[in-house]
């Protein structure tokens, strides 16, 4: 692993496959009664959110807790940052109480990546999205998902999405849940496709490791997974679709089209999902929608991102060892190491 999380498009197979592997560990950790390991005991994590967001920041900072991590929220609103205070300053501040790590989420593209190269922080630095550009904790969370319901939990250990079709639709051009989702697939070896409204493509996107379609009904027969994405209006500043009901017509999922589909094919959402326009309840609510199991597993893959970044080297989860007869000359010299379950 490197030192930071900034992009999906950094990330090898081999990188991803052994977070998705990791997380199937942690995700074992939630079955427990205690769901918590002391693996980041005494480490201190910042979640820097300077804009709004409620599952990635209750899903980092649930993590950060289950690891045992000291834990500082901070957001935009009510600090300095309103009355004028830069991302270099902020950094400084943080850099001085001697944080570990920083989980930054930001509406300008490319801030995580200055702050991991600026040299105003020693921390690991984790984009949990900037701006329209990346969110890959988003894609390795979709990725998790994807590989446990098409290819097994178990059976999933060690294996990528070589060969599985995978379709997003709706508002590519402001959405780096998409672009994150387009790296990470086609670097585990899925098919991408994109279906989206001509307006809502972006420029360049022929560049992209994926195909581009305009018509969903002909994609959806095809498609192990299809990945709806919620219409951005907040980045728009023009009319990009005639009414919400045209959009809806021609981009919306809804029963009939889900069952165009094949048995196997899932429905996914990176949520907030808007009902009635891209998703409708009928499907949003269907057994083969795996939203609320997203949201599970984003807790699983931020607790291996942080742990894999922060961890060093003991096993993720100790198991315990069969008791053994304790012999009196068996005694522990004062320059014996403790194993990692004894700590």
């Amino acid at each position: 692993m490197q030192r930071h999380l900034i992009s999906a498009a950094d990330l090898t197979r081999d990188d991803a496959v052994l977070i998705l592997d990791t997380a199937e560990e942690m995700a074992r950790v939630a079955d427990r009664p205690i769901k918590k390991l002391p693996t980041l005991r005494g480490r201190t994590v910042v979640n820097l959110f300077f804009e709004d967001s409620t599952r990635t920041r209750i899903s980092f900072e649930a993590a950060e807790k289950r690891l045992s991590a000291d834990v500082i929220n901070f957001t935009a609103k009510g600090s300095s940052v309103s009355k004028g205070e830069s991302l270099k300053d902020t950094a400084q501040t943080l850099e001085a109480m001697g944080v570990d790590a920083v989980v930054i989420r930001h509406g300008a593209s490319g801030a995580p990546y200055r702050l991991a190269t600026s040299g105003w922080i020693d921390a690991h630095v984790i984009n949990a999205g900037d701006g329209t550009h990346q969110h890959p904790t988003q894609a390795l969370l979709d990725a998790f998902t994807m590989r446990r319901r098409l290819v097994g939990r178990d059976a999933g250990i060690g294996r990528d999405l070589d060969g599985r079709r995978i379709t997003i639709v709706g508002d590519v051009l402001h959405s780096r849940v998409a672009r994150s989702n387009v790296d990470l697939l086609h670097t585990l070896g899925a098919e991408v496709t994109l279906v989206a409204p001509p307006t809502l493509v972006p420029v360049g996107v022929e560049t992209w490791p994926c195909e581009v379609s305009y018509d969903l009904d002909a994609v959806l027969p095809k498609s192990d997974a299809v990945m709806m994405l919620r219409v951005q209006r907040e980045r728009m500043n023009a009319a990009f679709f005639p009414t919400e009901r045209e959009y809806s017509r021609r981009y919306g999922l809804d029963g009939d089209r889900m069952a165009r589909m094949p048995e196997h094919a899932i429905v996914m959402h990176p949520g907030p999902m808007v009902r009635g326009m891209e998703i409708t309840a009928e499907v949003a609510d269907s057994d083969r929608c795996t939203v609320v199991e997203q949201v599970a597993n984003g807790v699983s893959i931020r607790m291996a991102v942080l742990y894999l970044l922060l961890g060093g080297n003991e096993p993720a989860v100790t198991h315990p060892r069969p008791p053994v007869a304790h012999h009196p000359s068996d005694e522990r010299s004062a320059h014996t190491p403790f194993t990692a379950e004894e700590k």
